[in-house]
Order: C-alpha cells, then structure tokens, then sequence
C-alpha cells in the first residue's frame, strides 16, 4: 500500500546521511521532497503542506543543529510527525457498563462492511467476547445471504429475521436485534447497515434512523483505503450526516497510493482504529500508528510479526521444536515441513518479509520469494519415505530421481533442497554449541564445543607410551634405559630382577652393592619413620662412606667391576674411553 511513498522518502533520507551538517538549504530540499512524495501518494493538500510546515520548524531548531547526527534527528521528527498524522496512538473499543455494546458499521456499498463485520465478530470472539452479527443490510441483493455465510465461516450467530433484496424495514431488525442479544446472553451486537454507491440523503436517513433506534456505543466508518482523495470528502459527508467515532481501514494490502490512511484521521478527527489486510477473516488486527510509521519510513514492524506468530504457533509445539533445533541432530525433514505449515499460518510470505527492517531496500529480492518456494520445498519432502525424510544422508541417485519425479521438480532442485537442509543443521549444532556463526562472536550463555567422552578417550589411546619424553617408542617407562625385562647383571642372570626395597617405598630396587648389610638400605634409611623423609634419606645416604665410594670414577682395569647395572657400566666406560 505505502511502497511509492516509502520509496521516495528513503531515497530522501539516503541523501540526507553522511553529512555532519545541514544548512537551511539542506532542510528546504529536503522538505521540498518529502512534499512531493506525500502529494504523488494521494495524501491532501492541508495535510501534506501542514505536515512540512511542522517538519520544517522542528528541523531548523535548536535540537538539529546541535545534535550528532543532524540526518537521524529529521528522520525522527519526520517519524515523530507521521505517527501523529496517524491518529497519535492506538485505540480501543469502548464496551458499555451493562451489555449488549452495540457497535454500528456505517459507509459506501463496496468498501468491505459485510465482510469487516464477520472479521470484527471473529476477532472480539477470539478475546472471549459472545458477539452477534445483525443484517440490516436489506437493499443490496444477497448481503443478507453473503452475511450468514461469513458468519458461519467465523463461528458467530446472525440475526436475520427478514430476507432482504430490498424488503424489509432495517430500523425495525437493529431494534428487535438488542431484544435478541439480551435473550441470548450475546455480549456484543454488531449491526451491518446498507451502503450506496455515492453519498445521498436516503442512506444518510436510513443510517441516522437506526442511530437513533439503537443508540451505538461505537460507530465505525468503514474506508476503503485505495479510492484515493475521495475518501476525506466521503469521511466529511458521513461525519456530518451520521456522525462516527473511529474509522476502519480496508484492503490495504491493494497496490493503491493509501493517502486515505495520511489524511482521514488529520482532517476529520477520529482516530483509524482497525485495519483489514487481505482477504481472509484473520486479516484484520487493530490500526497502531506507531507501526505503520515504521513500516512507511522502512524501519519494519517486529512487533505485529510476533503478535503474528503468538496467535498462529501452538506454545507446546513451538517449545518442542525449540528443543529440536538446540540438538542439531534432532532436527529432520519431518520438523521442517511442521515449521514451513507454520510459517504459511501467518499468511503470504511477501506480506511477513515486508514487516522486516530494510524491506524496501530489498524489494526486488523479496519479490523473487512466493509461496511457491514453500510449496515445492513441502512436496519434495513429501515424497520422501519416513527413514529419508529422518536421515537425508542415505539419499543416493535413485532415490532422488524418484523423489524428483513424485514431486514434480528436478534432481537438481532435490539436491539443493537436501544441501542446504544438512547446512542448516551443521549451523544450528554451531550456534547451540556456543561457537556461534561464522565471522560472528561466539552467543553469550552458550557452551562452547569441548571434546566428548568418546574423543578423550581416542586421545588417551593415540598417546605415545614412550618413557622420558623424545625418547623412542617401546622403551620402559622408568626412565632408567633398562628394558623392561631386565639385564643381566652382578647380581643374577638376565630376567632376575634384584631384591627390592623393604615395604613402602614401592621403587626399584637398588643394584648390589650400594646397599647396606646384607644388601639392605643404607645406614640411616632403614630407621623407623625415615624413609618417608626424603631430605633425610639424601642426608644419610651422602654421609654414608661405602655408598660414597661406590660413586667414584674407575678407570678400566683399576680395582674391583663396578656394582652398577650392566647397561650403564658398559655406557660409562664407553664415554671415558672415547675421551
């Protein structure tokens, strides 16, 4: 609805920014633009030249020349000033102290009233309310007809005593139709009335009357935002013919200019209170000026996307899904064709990209998107059988041509389909994992990916069992150089291993000779509590005379073999024989 007009104000305020300064020339051009874009969407005249005249005198304030950011100060006045051409804020129905509240629907044949009112019933339905639909509509052929069939289709009840096609008295079936809510414990009464196709002084006497009769809480006048300028007079003649109290915006998802929605509430008064999107009875959702500025000035409207999503997802779904995409792995082709059922619950995928920041940017993008797309996506899948649908990777050649031919589409499309499904999947397990995802920070409050039981203990078996550290692989992991099995030695053939220490200490044993009587430990060492007392035993074992002795260097040839270990006597003549 707002596209040319979003469009010529983002290109204004593209230009606008990078400057650190703007003069009074700046803010003229500037103000000469947006002019011009608000008259080519059909906004009127008054309003147009009143909004620049307020822009104008905000921009050349004190609070733009000294800001940071002059360019961001004017799109905020701009969106400042939009919201309260909009009607300032959003309001509510008023509903009366003592039931029923009756609210009375008033404006040209066309416009939408029949099919507002079921959208209108089903929406206070759904928020606990027991509306009641009334055909009072008697001279267009088949409203009565069309009524009770919307009706049906909301789940709301439709009091219509008399056939219509121009018989029956419409001020007499408003009136009988309070009588009935009250029988019927209906707590809202919702009175369909007849429309013309021009304004005239029978339909206004016809609207007047049943006014009178039933003395509305709420008057709604019902626009159709696409006729253009013609809808202030048309908002004028009924305001002073009738009289309303809000005004109800329809088929603003048409491609018209939609300076109606700029100009009615600005002129006339009374705030626009509801808007109806589509065609189906669910696109309808109170006006929020705040919002419409936002989606006008390309700043996307979040909060009606979540609101969307709040009333079309079921919470224990939503929760098990979450739960599924936290996993990774638990995620298959089955979750993904619940989530795109979902996703086409909230209504045409043009309409929900539309309501993202920087859409008009990326029009050309997002029109490449249809609900085709999500269509094909849900057939391709379909086709698969339940084990394929569970695990994508067993798809070979076959499979995917046959799948290609269930779905109508080709291999290659499958190919992508599945591609781009695994990608999804490798990219959730990073985000859950805390690794977040690529050339992105890690998420805060996420775990970071560490290595699972079954990779510990593959590291554990990959170690290398060498001894001291360099040394080759196979060698004993005492350090000694002794193999494992023992040498031969002084002290008894190859394989014997020597005495051992007394118990405690749970070392190797020493080598014959460096012990004391009968092979034992060293004087000093064998004391009760002294073994444990390492600075102890280094104490007794340097003032022990025979382990000092022991120690010195022989030359080969010179005195008695040395009681050392076979593998390191032959090593210590080795190096004194090559000096």
């Amino acid at each position: 609805m707002f596209e040319t007009l979003s469009d010529r104000l983002t290109q204004v305020f593209t230009s606008l920014r990078g400057r650190g300064r703007l003069s009074a020339a700046d803010i003229d051009a500037t103000c000469r633009e947006i002019r011009i874009a608000l008259l080519e969407a059909d906004v009127a005249l008054p309003v147009a030249r009143e909004f620049i005249n307020r822009v104008k005198e905000r921009a050349s304030s004190a609070e733009v020349s000294s800001a940071l950011n002059p360019a961001q100060q004017v799109i905020k006045i701009v969106h400042e000033e939009l919201i309260a051409i909009l009607g300032g804020e959003a309001r509510r129905l008023r509903f009366a102290k003592t039931p029923p509240t009756v609210i009375m629907l008033a404006g040209l044949q066309g416009s939408g009233k029949t099919t507002l009112a079921a959208k209108l019933a089903l929406w206070l339905r759904d928020q606990g309310n027991t509306p009641l639909l009334v055909a009072a509509d008697l001279q267009r052929p088949n409203a009565v007809q069309q009524l009770q069939v919307l009706g049906e289709r909301a789940g709301v009840p439709v009091y219509a005593p008399e056939p219509g096609n121009g018989t029956g008295d419409p001020v007499a079936v408003a009136r009988a139709s309070l009588g009935e809510a009250r029988h019927k414990l209906h707590n809202i009464v919702i009175i369909d009335t007849a429309g013309r196709l021009g304004i005239d002084e029978e339909m206004m006497r016809q609207a007047a009357a049943i006014r009178d009769a039933t003395d509305p809480d709420e008057i709604l006048f019902v626009v159709d935002a696409m006729i253009g300028q013609d809808a202030v007079a048309t908002a004028q003649a009924f305001l002073d013919g009738v009289g309303y109290d809000g005004v109800v915006l329809t088929k603003l998802d048409g491609d018209a200019r939609g300076g109606a929605a700029l100009s009615i509430a600005q002129l006339t008064g009374r705030p626009v209170m509801f808007a109806s999107t589509g065609e189906k009875l669910a696109d309808f959702d109170v006006f929020h000026p705040d919002r419409m500025a936002n989606r006008i000035l390309d700043m996307g409207d979040m909060l009606t996307l979540i609101e969307q999503a709040e009333r079309a997802f079921d919470a224990d779904q939503a929760a098990s899904m979450a739960g599924k995409l936290a996993s990774g792995d638990g995620f298959t082709l089955e979750d993904f064709i619940e989530q795109l059922a979902m996703v086409r619950k909230l209504g045409p995928i043009g309409n929900l990209l539309g309501m993202l920041p920087g859409a008009a940017q990326n029009r050309e993008l997002l029109s490449q998107v249809s609900d085709k797309d999500l269509d094909r996506a849900a057939a391709i899948v379909n086709s698969m059988t339940p084990a394929e649908r569970r695990n994508p990777k067993i798809l070979n050649g076959s499979r995917r041509a046959r799948i290609a031919k269930g779905s109508g589409v080709t291999v290659g499309e499958v190919s992508n389909l599945v591609v781009r499904f695994l990608e999804g999947q490798k990219m959730m397990r990073q985000m859950m994992g805390g690794g977040g995802l690529p050339g992105m920070p890690p998420i805060p409050g996420m775990r970071r990916p560490g290595k699972s039981a079954k990779g510990r203990k593959a590291a554990a078996k990959k170690k290398p069992k060498g001894g001291r550290p360099g040394g080759p692989p196979g060698r004993a992991a005492s350090g000694t150089g002794v193999p494992a099995g023992g040498a031969a030695g002084p002290g008894g053939p190859a394989g014997s291993a020597p005495a051992g220490p007394g118990p405690g200490l749970g070392g190797p044993a020493l080598p014959a000779g460096l012990g004391g009587p009968k092979g034992g430990l060293p004087a000093g060492l064998s004391k009760p509590g002294a073994a444990s007392d390492l600075a102890a035993g280094l104490e007794a074992l340097a003032g022990d005379p025979a382990f000092r002795k022991k120690l010195e260097p022989q030359l080969p040839g010179d005195g008695p073999a040395s009681d050392l270990p076979a593998g390191f006597g032959r090593f210590r003549r080795g190096k004194r024989g090559d000096r």
